[in-house]
């Protein structure tokens, strides 16, 4: 007897289904057309999309297909590090370590962080209190919520992963949609924040670093995490190594490859991964809109964290801190840094602040690694 594959879909095919269909192809719009973080989010919005296409046996639920073996890499916490392995090898430590005071601004970014995790578990006890049935979000879901604040992909996924991975999907989705959408988020906060006189300050020229500081850097750091934050080791011993691989000057063909061929498969193998982890039963209930609410106030607040942060080194410094590169406090590796050079060449067009950006961006990844894995030794 003949099957009709087509009708026997269509019957199958769910309301919530269908809900996430549309909502995969609504992410490969933003992906194609308005060119939204499409590297990440063409490859997810497609592994969302085959998942809740019933009886495909596409989705990582269905032991012994292709996306089942893929989203290991996720499951037994393989991509991320590698990923950060890569951002090693693109990084440059350089405008840190010319001035170390800009890591403050790194760390004012991460308000974010616990401004979601506090606001999850204050939010939860709200409705949980007027809505009967609904369960507050725990300390881990919190924690979890807590680290897109991070403004780092990788390590939102990492710390999900350990601390609420029924939450993976949602929190991966969330963290890249805002980190496509920094260019709208962070310039009307830059602009409520500061000053006219504060927009036009010309930072001085940065000391020249030399070769042997931007070695013994990334091998000092991974003795330091690996004896006080061994949770954190992981992330930064490979973000250290990636960068070590590049500044040693003598690994240029693994450089390469990691900038480059490495970078875009694990790029794709993630995406893929939490796109295919997607399905209705995880992402449609009244928690994930919570997490996006509640990811935008994560952004907006280490956005105004980073740049008060940066205020203060302007009073401190007697003027030598442009407080528009406190964006960049959040570590959204390079748009943030790109946002703080707009906004300066807009209001000064002699002004340049992509370099000196960067330096609070190196240390926001660091620090928001360092904070994923001290919640991950608390709550994990």
């Amino acid at each position: 007897m003949k099957i009709n594959y087509k009708t026997n879909i269509i019957n199958s095919l769910t309301l919530s289904q269908l809900i996430m269909i549309i909502l995969a192809l609504g992410l490969a719009y933003m992906a194609v057309m308005k060119k939204y973080e499409p590297l990440l989010l063409l490859p997810l919005a497609f592994g969302m999309l085959i998942a809740n296409i019933p009886n495909a046996g596409l989705s990582i639920y269905d032991e012994g297909g292709l996306i089942y073996y893929l989203y290991k890499g996720i499951d037994l916490g393989i991509y991320p590090p590698m990923i950060f392995l890569c951002i090693g090898a693109m990084t440059d430590f350089g405008p840190l370590l010319s001035s170390p005071k800009t890591a403050f601004i790194g760390l004012g970014g991460q308000i974010g962080i616990f401004a979601a995790m506090f606001g999850a578990l204050g939010l939860g006890a709200i409705v949980s209190y007027f809505v009967p049935g609904f369960d507050s979000f725990t300390l881990q879901e919190a924690a979890a919520i807590g680290v897109i604040g991070s403004s780092d992909g990788p390590t939102s996924i990492y710390a999900a992963k350990q601390l609420a991975s029924h939450l993976l999907p949602t929190i991966t989705i969330a963290a890249y949609s805002y980190m496509a959408l920094v260019p709208l988020i962070q310039p009307p906060i830059m602009r409520a924040l500061t000053t006219p006189e504060e927009r036009v300050i010309v930072m001085p020229i940065p000391k020249e670093v030399s070769k042997a500081k931007k070695i013994l850097f990334p091998i000092i750091m991974t003795l330091l995490v690996l004896i006080f934050v061994p949770s954190a080791a992981t992330l930064i011993a490979m973000l250290m190594l990636g960068n070590l691989i590049k500044e040693s000057g003598v690994t240029d063909r693994l450089a390469r490859m990691l900038q480059g061929d490495l970078l875009n498969l694990l790029t794709l193998l993630i995406g893929i991964s939490i796109g295919a982890s997607a399905t209705a039963g995880r992402i449609l209930n009244v928690k994930t809109i919570f997490i996006i609410i509640l990811g935008l106030f994560a952004f907006v607040m280490g956005t105004a964290g980073g740049i008060l942060v940066a205020k203060i080194l302007c009073k401190l410094t007697g003027g030598k801190v442009n407080p528009l590169i406190g964006n960049s406090g959040v570590s959204a590796m390079p748009m943030a840094a790109r946002i703080s050079q707009k906004l300066g060449q807009e209001y000064n067009p002699s002004n340049h602040l992509l370099m000196y950006a960067m330096g609070p961006i190196v240390a926001s990844t660091i620090g928001s690694a360092i904070i994923a894995g001290i919640l991950i030794t608390l709550f994990g």
